[in-house]
């Protein structure tokens, strides 16, 4: 058996990608879900989809593949982090709907929290700062807002799981309530140098141990599927969040190599071996990975709003038909014509950390087209991504050489020339651009013996094009020089009035 299954659980869609022994995708199959914003700064899943539509295309992926469980080695996970589901420990139904990692409504609990001085223990146990965007204090929300669920959980009648948890929960039957070092380090709640739960930061955000779930490794087999739905039988075998999975698929595994995922929003990271790196910058210090007693370290920094920013020019403006119409829209102006767009629109990631930023368009003029909007929503991306970087070698203490990028929007040739030229290094695209699913996968199969070890796998990763820096150094730092403005001007907007 040389197939590896992986279950891609993202922010807009439930995908699932059969990969053969050399890393190539075999079959895909993917459904999108419905978003549902019960308020401005309210987004929430219904958990119920998630799982019928991820379940759907493990089958599907399957079909198109021609292999039946059977003929495949193993299951890995990877997920949305830091999006919360409580359910009933008896049934499995969930209470509230999932509260995801973009929702921003306990925006002035955590603005408590810093001042009641929090933060500290949270950097020095968790390596995050206090931000709606993780899960801890979501969870007590939920915990304060249904009816009775406080006391049920301190019973122990409830479970929380980020979205691997809950899969994981559904495919045993019930039976394993596990997640693993990846993703309980987005939880708040989880101290990154013992490699448990910290009853200080429970404690702290007012979330009951008896509600989580076990922490284990990114590559073991936790259990065989045993609910149905063609799978039963298939060992589950790794599991790692969604950007820790791209690292892994990445093949940065090397402290100082580095990756950014183009997807809804965008993640930044560099290996930093098996040292925690506290950083100066506002960036976080995250668990990559824990395989057998190693656990390997990343910084990261997380542009909230990335891909989201073309689905917003389609759904919302539309400008655009299709997302990937962007690109030619934007190639139909030479420059922005002085437009910036700053894509806040759930605030500002790392490393402003501003959950009151909100999007703004700047520089309009009667001369602004279309094409002006569609260029400064992509440099709005790239732009972001060029601030973290910078963050990111000031807390490495060395200037990073080279930048490999994921992603769907990694496939947009002009964002990926902007990004090149917004860096002054070359940005690297691999031929196979899933590298979160093929991390899921590769973890998987390393735990089942379809590569013998990490060095198996290192030739399965091949360039599909480097792209230079284009532009003069002088000419982006007067465009750099703009967006801080612009960035500043969209500070703070929705604070209180």
């Amino acid at each position: 058996m040389t197939h590896v299954l992986a279950l891609d659980q993202g922010t807009t869609s439930s995908r699932a990608i059969v990969f053969d022994a050399a890393g190539q995708v075999v079959a895909v199959a993917q459904k999108e879900f419905e978003q549902h914003f019960p308020s401005p700064g309210l987004v929430e899943h219904d958990p119920l989809e998630i799982r019928a539509t991820q379940l759907g295309v493990a089958a599907e992926a399957l079909s198109r593949a021609g292999l039946k469980h059977g003929d495949v080695a193993a299951l890995g996970i990877t997920n949305q982090r830091e999006t919360v589901v409580v359910w009933e420990r008896s049934t499995g139904r969930p209470i509230h709907r999932a509260i995801v990692w973009q929702d921003r409504r306990t925006a002035a609990t955590c603005d408590r929290l810093r001042a009641d001085g929090v933060e500290e223990l949270v950097r020095s146990k968790a390596g995050l700062v206090i931000d709606p965007y993780f899960s801890a204090t979501k969870v007590a929300w939920i915990l304060d807002h249904v009816d009775g669920a406080r006391a049920r959980a301190e019973k122990g009648e409830l479970c929380f799981g980020t979205i691997d948890s809950w899969l994981v929960w559904h495919l045993t039957g019930g039976t394993l309530h596990v997640t693993d070092a990846s993703n309980a380090a987005r939880t708040l709640l989880f101290d990154i140098h013992t490699g448990d739960w910290s009853d200080d930061l429970c404690a702290a955000f007012g979330v009951p141990r008896a509600m989580l779930p076990e922490v284990r490794g990114s590559s073991e087999v936790y259990a065989e599927v045993s609910t149905g739905g063609g799978l039963d039988g298939l060992p589950i075998a790794g599991i790692a969040g969604d950007q820790q999975a791209a690292l892994f698929g990445q093949r940065c595994v090397a402290p100082g190599l580095a990756k950014n995922t183009y997807g809804t929003g965008c993640f930044l990271l560099t290996n930093t071996g098996t040292e925690a790196v506290a950083s100066k910058n506002r960036l976080l210090t995250t668990v990559a990975w824990r395989i057998g007693d190693r656990t390997e370290y990343a910084l990261e920094g997380g542009v909230f709003i990335g891909g989201a920013v073309v689905q917003w020019l389609r759904d919302g403006l539309g400008i655009i038909r299709r997302s990937e119409d962007v690109e030619a829209l934007a190639n139909t102006v030479p420059d922005n014509g002085g437009v910036y767009l700053v894509p806040a629109f759930a605030g500002l990631g790392a490393p402003h950390w501003d959950s009151y930023a909100r999007g703004t368009l700047q520089g309009i003029t009667r001369g602004t087209t279309a094409g002006h909007i569609a260029r400064a929503a992509l440099e709005g991306i790239a732009f972001q991504v060029a601030d973290l970087v910078g963050a990111m070698d000031d807390d490495a203490g060395r200037a990073m050489t080279e930048l490999r990028v994921d992603g769907g929007a990694a496939a947009n040739d002009t964002l990926m020339q902007m990004q090149a030229d917004f860096l002054q290094i070359p940005v690297v695209r691999p031929t196979v651009t899933e590298t979160t699913a093929l991390g899921a996968a590769y973890l998987a199969g390393l735990a089942t013996g379809v590569w013998k070890d990490g060095s198996a796998i290192e030739g399965n990763w091949q360039v599909d094009r480097r792209f230079e820096p284009a532009a003069s150094a002088a000419h982006i730092e007067e465009l750099r020089a703009r967006w801080r403005e612009a960035v500043e001007r969209s500070r703070g907007w929705a604070g209180d009035r």
